[in-house]
């Protein structure tokens, strides 16, 4: 026993350092002018799918790699709650956080409806849901922890994940080049173009590089609205968590014992933007905490990279990114409208 405990906990500090690497040097390559519009989580993954070309690494460090995407995954969303200022979503109006509930409610019914329709299996096509109405990888890795699957199946439930993430990354990234290149014929005030970035991509990075193609109105607006669609992050988990459970065919055969699939983590997540919000913590304490919380997350989406199949997502994806390209065109649209007519 004392042998195998020596080899987990060697596994493990590989498999941390390796994957903490990664996170590193995908949150520095964020920061580059084009690599922006990727974002830290997506590079952090790629990075831990390029690894695979080294064997002999991978297979000392997987023993305990699944342990690094669940755990610091969980750590990594309750840091991330420092991002979120509920003063400023206050201050924004109750404008604001409508538009955010009837986006995020919008997407991601009629993302998974189509995505069934077009014959994606149902846990890929939550996961696509929810990244592409929330907010990108955050989401993804905040709502699968509520879909439990059979042991047998985990492997495939992380290729959902990194599936997922490369969707709602990709087409964000396209997304935001077309939102972008559109502004001049749209005759948008910075306000609205603000808006209708942070209402219509998928990660704050998209927003971001958006909303600031406005100006310092913009990129506020953007990130404030991009903001109250994170903000429901943690009901969505839970009512989603809740949906799942009670129609999964397990539940339905009666061969799982039912359980309140709470998500704890959510509430820490919520605990930290409340600290955030209302206690007396410097800007720059703040800007440490979320730099944390994405070398954590990239940790966890490192560790992702390192175990999937990149030719079982690629023959797995192409009708989960259709269907979400088409619901992407729908939602840039809807928020276009909303943005001129209402702000």
């Amino acid at each position: 026993m004392s042998i195998i405990r020596e080899l987990k906990k060697t596994a493990f500090w590989i498999s941390f350092f390796i994957t903490f690497i990664c996170a590193v040097i995908g949150s520095f390559l964020a920061q580059l002018p084009y690599l922006s519009l990727v974002g830290a989580l997506v590079l952090s993954m790629l990075l831990g799918i390029a690894l695979q070309l080294q064997p002999t690494l991978i297979k000392k460090a997987n023993i305990e790699s699944g342990f690094i995407s669940n755990k610091f995954l969980r750590l990594g969303i309750i840091l991330l709650g420092f991002k979120l200022n509920l003063v400023q979503l206050a201050h924004a109006g109750i404008k604001s956080i409508l538009l955010a509930v009837c986006i995020v409610t919008g997407m991601i019914l009629l993302t998974y409806w189509l995505s069934r329709k077009m014959g994606v299996e149902r846990e890929l096509a939550i996961l696509t849901a929810t990244g592409s109405g929330i907010c990108g990888a955050a989401a993804v890795m905040g709502v699968s922890p509520q879909i439990k699957v059979a042991k047998n199946q985990e492997k495939q439930q992380r290729e959902n994940e990194v599936l997922a993430v490369a969707t709602v990354a990709i087409l964000g990234t396209i997304f935001t080049l077309i939102e972008i290149g559109l502004k001049p014929l749209l005759h948008m005030t910075p306000t609205q173009f603000g808006v209708f970035t942070g209402g219509s991509l998928h990660e704050i990075a998209h927003a971001v590089a958006a909303g600031s193609s406005a100006g310092p109105v913009g990129l506020d607006e953007a990130i404030i609205t991009k903001l109250s669609r994170v903000l429901l992050l943690a009901p969505a988990a839970l009512l989603i968590g809740i949906w799942y459970q009670r129609t999964s065919p397990q539940q339905a055969n009666g061969t799982v014992k039912a359980k309140l699939p709470i998500p704890w983590f959510m509430a820490g997540f919520i605990l930290t933007s409340m600290i955030g919000s209302f206690f007396p913590i410097s800007s720059g304490v703040l800007d440490l905490l979320v730099k944390l919380a994405y070398i954590v997350l990239g940790m966890a989406m490192a560790a992702l990279g390192m175990n999937v199949n990149f030719d079982t997502i690629i023959h797995r994806g192409r009708k989960a990114f259709s269907a979400a390209f088409i619901c992407s065109c729908i939602l840039m649209i809807a928020v276009l409208a909303a943005s001129k007519l209402f702000f």
